[in-house]
């Protein structure tokens, strides 16, 4: 009697970012409890060098972490559970109606699901003289790798930016051995998080610690230095002079391919998603920092963990699941330059107050300690 052949489910997932990879670790989860999931077929594309890595401890990378250290999978667990997967290659084209993509080298895939984990890209200021050499990012091991190198002829590096990233990378930037400033466009530090006395509490103890931060700053032009290699020109007349730049200045939402496809997309950019993740197109789903949900896109791991978990079930179940994403805690508890932070949204006056005094009690203590 002949046996009939199970037709594969084909998963695409674009890009193996640490939702990405969340997803797909999710998806393998389920695969090994549950024996009727074997036709799940998963292929990843990687548009950097390497498989999926924890970009949260980028710092770490300047504190003796090797690439390897960071990473969160590496080729043999993905062909041990049967998951494909292409490195250093980028999606440029998507059709939903052929249900295939297209990358830069020409190659086709079809899927019959499509996951778009393509995360964010860092805003640079449309600052002339921003594309120079030893001006950078900080978003990659690349990126890193090129900040460490251009350390090697420099004295003194500037940080444009002075939100959550912004002091990460300010803090690699005094790791490196370099006289580091910080230049915030807002009157405070961290002005999404924090309120006028909790940004000034923190930009003296990060003084302290030895970081310059020049707060209310628009810088107007990037242009030869005297004393150090640029001199950055700010819009009130005052300047400063650096050997190097890094950009921390914002994300934006990588949602070029859903543009292209026609998918729905935020007035502000992102990928509009649903409670399950789901595009505009039925089997098409976003998660992370890509996705828009309920005009949110957010920037922390976590809520994308949540919708990696919520598109896996939802994929996986058939739609026959209760599980949604409904949102996210926003709330943040961090390391900034060796200075402990937590920081509360969505204030009411008394809990602002609050916050405010548990902020200072925090970062006092990690001072005195």
């Amino acid at each position: 009697m002949a046996t009939t052949k199970t037709k594969k489910q084909r998963i695409v997932v674009v890009g193996n970012g640490m939702v990405g990879h969340k997803f797909i670790d999710t998806v393998l989860q389920q695969k090994r409890d549950n024996p009727e999931l074997e036709n799940v077929e998963l292929i990843t594309f990687s548009e950097e060098p390497r498989l999926a890595y924890d970009r949260v401890q980028l710092t770490a990378y300047f504190e003796g972490k090797t690439a390897q250290d960071l990473a969160l999978t590496d080729e043999d667990y993905y062909e041990e559970n049967g998951v494909k997967y292409v490195v250093n290659e980028k999606v440029t084209h998507l059709d939903t109606d052929a249900n295939n993509v297209t990358t830069s080298s020409g190659r086709v895939e079809p899927y019959d699901t499509l996951i778009l984990a393509t995360g964010s890209f860092p805003f640079v200021p449309p600052i002339p003289g921003n594309d120079q050499e030893h001006c950078h990012v900080y978003r990659t091991i690349e990126d890193l790798d090129a900040i460490s190198e251009s350390s090697k002829v420099s004295n003194n590096g500037v940080v444009i930016g002075g939100g959550l990233l912004g002091l990460e990378a300010a803090n690699a930037v005094k790791n490196l051995g370099l006289e580091t400033h910080v230049v915030e466009f807002a009157p405070r530090l961290m002005a999404v998080q924090l309120d006028e006395g909790g940004g000034a509490l923190l930009k003296r103890k990060i003084e302290a610690l030895g970081v310059q931060v020049h707060t209310e700053k628009a810088t107007t032009e990037i242009v030869a230095g005297e004393s150090s290699r640029y001199r950055m020109n700010f819009a009130d007349g005052s300047h400063l002079e650096t050997d190097m730049i890094v950009f921390s200045a914002g994300i934006r939402p990588q949602d070029e391919l859903a543009r292209q496809a026609q998918i729905e997309i935020g007035e502000r950019g992102g990928i509009s998603v649903n409670n399950h993740c789901q595009t505009s197109v039925e089997n098409v789903y976003a998660v992370g920092e890509c996705a828009l949900w309920n005009q949110q896109i957010f920037g922390l791991v976590a809520p994308g963990y949540q919708m990696a978990k919520v598109a896996a079930e939802h994929i996986l179940s058939h739609g026959n699941t209760e599980q949604e994403f409904t949102g996210a805690d926003m709330s943040t508890k961090l390391k900034l330059l060796g200075v402990d932070v937590a920081a509360l949204v969505k204030f009411t006056a008394r809990q602002r107050a609050r916050s405010h005094t548990l902020i200072a009690m925090t970062l006092n203590k990690c001072i005195s300690a």
